[in-house]
C-alpha cells in the first residue's frame, strides 16, 4: 500500500512521501498563482480551479486567498462560495455539497496528529529526511450549509444538510441536519424553522 493509499484510508502514513511531497508542492503553487489573481481575471481563475480542483462542479467562487493541502481530495457541489482565506488541509477526502457558503476565516483541517508528545516529535528516516506520525479523517459538509466567519471543521466530522454553524465554532463531533450550532467546542443549539426566515424581518 502506498503511503497515499494509507493516507486516504485513514492509517498512519509518511507525509515526507516523495509522491506526496511531489502533490502538494503543486496544490500550493496553483493556490500561490491563484492569490496572485485579480477577482476581474475570471478566465485565469478558472483554468487554476479546474486543474486544482479537479473534482469540483460548476458555480464555483473562491475569493481567495486560498490554501489546500492537495486540492485533488476536495470537492465541491454547484454555486458554491468562500470569502477571504479559506483554507483546507485535505489529507483525507472533503467532500462540500450544493450551496455551500463559507464566511472569511473558515478551516477545514483533516489531520490528526498523536496527543503524547514522545510519538508526535520527529523522526529521522533511513534515508536522512524527517517525518513524524501522522493520520487524516474525512469531512462532510452537506448541501446549504453556512459556516460563518472563522469556523474551523476538524476531520472526521459530517456536517448535515441545510446547517448553519455560528462565527467562531470549532466543529469537533456529527451535526445533525437542519441545525443551528454554534461554540466551541461546537454544540447545537436549536432547529432552524419557518420562524428563523428572513421574511419575519421585512418590515
Amino acid at each position: 500500500m502506498t503511503e497515499k493509499e494509507k493516507m486516504l484510508k485513514s492509517l498512519m502514513y509518511d507525509a515526507s512521501d516523495e509522491e506526496l511531497t511531489k502533490m502538494r508542492g503543486k496544490a500550493h503553487r496553483l493556490c500561490k498563482e491563484y492569490n496572485d489573481t485579480f477577482e476581474d481575471e475570471t478566465e485565469k481563475r478558472g483554468k487554476i480551479l479546474a486543474e486544482l480542483l479537479p473534482n469540483s462542479k460548476s458555480g464555483l467562487y473562491l475569493q481567495g486567498p486560498i490554501q489546500f493541502d492537495y486540492g485533488v481530495f476536495t470537492s465541491f457541489g454547484e454555486n458554491c462560495y468562500a470569502n477571504f482565506n479559506l483554507v483546507i488541509l485535505d489529507c483525507c477526502e472533503v467532500t462540500i455539497g450544493n450551496n455551500v457558503f463559507f464566511g472569511p476565516n473558515c478551516t477545514v483541517a483533516t489531520p490528526i496528529h498523536p496527543m503524547c508528545a514522545d510519538e508526535r516529535r520527529m523522526r529521522k528516516n533511513s534515508d536522512g529526511t524527517l517525518s513524524n506520525n501522522e493520520y487524516a479523517k474525512p469531512v462532510t459538509i452537506n448541501d446549504d450549509c453556512w459556516l460563518a466567519s472563522n469556523v474551523t471543521v476538524c476531520g472526521g466530522v459530517t456536517i448535515g444538510k441545510g446547517c448553519v454553524i455560528g462565527a467562531g465554532s470549532v466543529v469537533t463531533k456529527d451535526i445533525p441536519d437542519g441545525s443551528f450550532a454554534a461554540g466551541n467546542p461546537c454544540k447545537v443549539i436549536r432547529k432552524i424553522t419557518d420562524k428563523d426566515s428572513i421574511k419575519h424581518l421585512i418590515q
